[in-house]
């Protein structure tokens, strides 16, 4: 979805680790070599600018992905080419402080950014669902973000009708959006969706492309989605040696 809706590597996408650009490396010409990662010779195990122009930052372990983008992201402002920044970072990554300075600071100066928090744990939200997947499309939307800063030009000048519609926006997100955290940080917060749902996820991406400043984009996902013992065993299968699949 992210290298159907962008225009990579001209927009830059920058994976926070190795195990989830697997796919990442197979759609950007490498899938004849996804057999020789980990081998004398063979392809890194994780992003490297060396082996490919789509990857845009060499990482080895987690947690650098946002303060990277946030470079990345104002230096592409200065170069005025409309290139776009997207970071995506796991569930435990986003966890260390790291990431968290970056998005405070990201808060700060705002630079046009989306982060996305592949969620493959259950532990920050349960909430996915029809209901979740179609807010989610409706709160990216240019409808929505056209009235929602509209609103703030116009009230800018009354404070106390401009804090009660931004309380009023937060209520009705909060009733089913768990992202107050990010929110507060200064993100625009869209999710949770089902990261399963390529279709959809095209939808959000598309309406989340041209919006201004720093988002956020909370997706929920399967670890080993589509192979059974995997997912019956993520831990295990986190990162395993070489086997036998047919055992």
């Amino acid at each position: 979805a992210l290298h159907y809706v962008y225009n990579t590597p001209f927009d830059q996408l920058i994976w926070d680790v190795g195990h989830q650009a697997y796919p990442h490396k197979i759609l950007t010409g490498r899938r004849d070599k996804i057999g020789t990662i980990r081998q004398k010779g063979g392809l890194h195990p994780f992003p490297w600018r060396g082996e490919s122009e789509y990857d845009v930052l060499s990482v080895g372990h987690s947690s650098t992905s946002i303060s990277a983008g946030i470079g990345i992201a104002v230096a592409a402002e200065k170069e005025g080419k409309n290139r776009r920044t997207v970071c995506v970072i796991g569930d435990g990554a986003i966890t260390a402080g790291m990431a968290f300075e970056a998005m405070n600071h990201a808060g700060d100066i705002r630079p046009d950014m989306l982060v996305i928090l592949n969620d493959n744990e259950m532990s920050i939200s349960e909430n996915v669902g029809a209901l979740n997947n179609h807010l989610a499309q409706l709160l990216s939307g240019k409808l929505y973000s056209s009235l929602r800063e509209g609103g703030k030009k116009v009230f800018s000048g009354v404070p106390p009708i401009k804090e009660l519609l931004k309380r009023t926006e937060e209520h009705i997100k909060g009733m089913v959006v768990p992202g107050t955290l990010f929110e507060e940080l200064g993100f625009n917060y869209i999710g949770p969706v089902d990261g399963h749902d390529v279709l959809g996820l095209i939808t959000t991406l598309k309406n989340m492309r041209d919006l201004k400043g720093p988002q956020f984009l909370h997706i929920m996902t399967k670890k080993g989605r589509g192979y059974e013992p995997a997912e019956k065993d993520p831990i295990t299968f986190h990162a395993v040696p070489k086997f036998d699949p047919s055992s």
